[in-house]
């Protein structure tokens, strides 16, 4: 199997980070998607520096995946630049590898 990696990517509302979470859970593009929040971020956009409101969403899944992954994301985003960070999983307990494995299966 591929690596696994976590996905983190942000939204401005609640419901776009429940879209997106169960969307990519549908899809078997991840496992598992939490989302935390409100966050604060602050941030420049456009030479001026921001702060917003905002949700956090942490997708498990697999290395191979995230293209498609990332192209989901990206059509279904409210943001002009949707952040989009995959950080590689080093290790983590077989049993929950092994349920990871099964649910992004059969893409």
């Amino acid at each position: 199997m591929d690596s696994y990696i976590q996905v983190f990517f942000t939204t401005d509302k609640r419901e776009e980070a429940d879209t997106l979470s169960r969307l990519l859970v549908e899809k078997r593009l991840a496992a598992c998607v939490q989302v935390v929040g409100p966050i604060t971020s602050t941030y420049r956009w456009k030479g001026k520096m921001e702060q917003a409101e905002e949700w956090l969403c942490i997708a498990k899944s697999r290395e191979g995946l995230f293209k498609e992954l990332e192209r989901v994301v990206i059509e279904n985003h409210s943001y002009d630049v949707p952040e989009i960070l995959a950080t590689p999983v080093t290790a983590g307990s077989k049993p929950y590898l092994k349920w990871l494995d099964e649910q992004t299966t059969n893409c």
